[in-house]
């Protein structure tokens, strides 16, 4: 009987999963067994996220398993877990598969998550499938095929020196690659100086791009004529919609495959819609709400980047308020620069200083949630914060953050998308602080004051406080106050019924 092509391999298993192929998947099958049957062993396959890449690259290593057992198939990712998830994933395709199931070994230890033999003729030391992580000593490895599944992702990519380190770790893969063995790169670029570029991927002095020669097969969500290149999955409002919610940047990169400069992402504050309504708490029939102009806020979300806060000394001290309403919309209403005064740091010390002005902006903006970024000095505040919130009797809770991410990244995820939407609003009030010349002057790496950004990032990037509907209890805030975010009070639902 004559060995199943690619192409109907992946029907037969989509078939026995009750699952359609699309045409998008005929076409990357299709493509994978003509390279594979022409002897192309350096590929690079782009195609846009949540494609299918991943699965489908899965089913061609399940593939060249059967078509020969005496393969050995190492799996490269950017994170362990990432290349374990594929050949985990592999390993069942041969346990379930019609064509494959006989590949089944004996020996339960030669089935394992990360690694597993299958039942061949040659005897060989090294696993017939085997996952790594791209930072992985790889140093005595043989292996026919090399599966490099998203190798390039921000952990691996996001300054020089990483970028520098991924292809010194890549360019291992010719050490342990057999002669005449298979190179195929799957992922979607993350940089502008990506490894999957053939023209603008080159940096610190380096004039070759990574892949240069490689047979590239890319997949944007849109063709030439802007129609979805999955209509089945993705319409074109979809489309649209994650254009909006992710920015044209990381959309360009992520879904179009342009390699994008982070520099395109700059800020540029006249994108800002200006207003100056002030906030409206009004309480009546057990009920608060909380408005702006004649629009209902849902969610809140309060960030204080702390520092030492010296009078025109070091870095800033900032907290900002950023409030959602029921549109999406984001409305940063207010940007405050911190200080102490050292001259009264005898009678009340720095911390506490800047603690009660923060206690203070939470009752004042009626806020829900203060949320610390706790690197540095911030390790030390949270509890001094709360105790000068219940002073005041400003009903908030503390929140700490450690930030681990790049700063630049952050700050351009944060702004990019609801900028390019045209979702966000500041208040008048906004214009008079630092917060918009730091939008003018910043640009990645450079050294410019970037701490009113750092603080409305955090706002726009933590998870909001919901602030729906709900009626308030008969024994009210002890200070007055009732509250106004919706949903955000327990509710006792009936229970005495049978069932």
């Amino acid at each position: 009987m004559s060995r199943a092509g690619f192409p109907q391999f992946v029907w037969i298993w989509n078939k026995t999963q009750g699952l359609p192929t699309p045409d998008l998947h005929v076409e990357i099958g299709r493509w994978l067994a003509t390279a594979w049957d022409s002897g192309e062993r350096d590929l690079v396959l782009l195609a846009f996220r949540n494609s299918g890449k991943s699965t489908l690259v899965g089913l061609f290593c399940s593939w060249l398993l059967y078509r020969n057992p005496d393969l050995r198939v190492l799996v490269l990712a950017g994170d362990f877990a990432v290349a374990r998830k594929m050949v985990r994933n592999v390993r069942r395709i041969i346990e379930r598969h019609p064509l494959t199931a006989r590949l089944k070994p004996a020996r339960s230890d030669q089935w394992a998550a990360d690694q597993f033999t299958i039942s061949r003729a040659a005897e060989l030391r090294d696993p017939s499938m085997l996952a790594k992580g791209i930072s992985a000593n790889v140093t005595g490895l043989r292996a026919d095929v090399v599966i490099c599944d998203d190798v390039e992702v921000p952990n691996t990519c996001d300054t020089p020196q990483k970028r520098t380190e991924l292809r010194t770790r890549l360019r291992e893969i010719e050490y342990v690659l057999v002669p005449g063995g298979l190179q195929l790169f799957v992922g979607t670029p993350h940089t502008y100086h990506s490894i999957y570029s053939i023209s603008n991927g080159t940096e610190l002095g380096k004039t070759t791009p990574l892949l240069a020669g490689f047979r590239r097969l890319e997949i944007p969500i849109l063709d030439a004529n802007g129609n979805s290149r999955w209509s089945e999955r993705y319409s074109t409002t979809k489309i649209e919609a994650i254009r909006l919610r992710t920015g044209p940047a990381k959309f360009d990169s992520q879904m179009m495959l342009r390699p994008r400069n982070i520099l395109d992402g700059r800020l540029d504050p006249d994108r800002l819609h200006c207003y100056s309504d002030s906030l409206d708490y009004t309480e009546g029939n057990q009920e608060s709400v909380l408005m702006l102009g004649t629009r209902r806020l849902v969610s809140a979300s309060c960030w204080w980047d702390p520092s030492f806060g010296a009078p025109n000394r070091g870095d800033a001290n900032v907290v900002a308020a950023v409030y959602t309403d029921r549109e999406g919309d984001s409305w940063l209403h207010s940007v405050r620069y911190l200080t102490h005064d050292p001259a009264r740091a005898q009678e009340v010390d720095e911390a506490t200083q800047l603690c009660r002005q923060v206690a203070d902006f939470a009752r004042t903006h009626y806020l829900p949630v203060v949320t610390i970024e706790t690197n540095g000095i911030g390790r030390f505040l949270p509890s001094l914060l709360q105790r000068e919130a219940s002073a005041i009797r400003a009903p908030c809770v503390v929140r700490e953050h450690v930030s681990t991410r790049n700063k630049d990244l952050r700050i351009i995820d944060a702004f990019d998308a609801v900028l390019a939407a045209g979702r966000l609003h500041a208040h008048a009030s906004v214009w008079s602080t630092p917060f918009i010349e730091e939008m003018r002057e910043w640009r990645p790496g450079a050294r410019v004051r970037d701490d009113g950004l750092d603080a409305v990032a955090g706002c726009l990037l933590s998870e909001p406080v919901r602030l729906p509907r709900v009626l308030a209890p008969a024994h009210a805030v002890a200070s007055g106050r009732l509250n106004w975010r919706p949903l955000s009070a327990g509710t006792t639902a009936p229970s005495s019924f049978d069932v």
